[in-house]
């Protein structure tokens, strides 16, 4: 599966996915400075799930119909790399065929998934 990790998604989170065998790109390592709507253009052309912490996606896809073809969005308050790396497990292990075409919504207790549009 192909991931990327927006710039304020953890080091050890991407570290286990990538020691999962997992195909990502961490911003970090290209362009810190990339905006939301450049992140979801690169997701989208190279057909890759977004990870982020960052809630103002969802205006982007939802209400300005931005495409991409997955998007799983951590609600843990702080930034715990550890519960964060449990949640993906989970989500990997049992949840891996819902990631494409859905918007993810993680927190501790709950995982939702809201249907995208269909990618053009």
């Amino acid at each position: 599966m192909k991931f990327i990790a927006d710039v304020n998604v953890e080091k050890p989170v991407v570290d286990y996915l990538l020691e999962s065998g997992h195909d990502v790109k961490w911003i970090p390592d290209y362009n810190c400075q990339m905006s939301d709507e450049e992140l979801l253009n690169l997701a989208k052309n190279e057909k890759r799930i977004l990870i982020t912490n960052d809630k103002g996606f969802g205006e982007l896809i939802f209400l300005q119909k931005k495409v991409v073809i997955g998007i799983i969005l951590f609600r843990i308050k702080g930034h715990i790399s550890q519960e964060k790396i449990r949640l993906m497990k989970l989500l990997l292990d049992k949840y891996q065929n819902k990631l494409l075409g859905h918007y993810v919504i993680v927190s501790k207790n709950k995982i939702r998934f809201i249907p995208l549009e269909e990618t053009k």
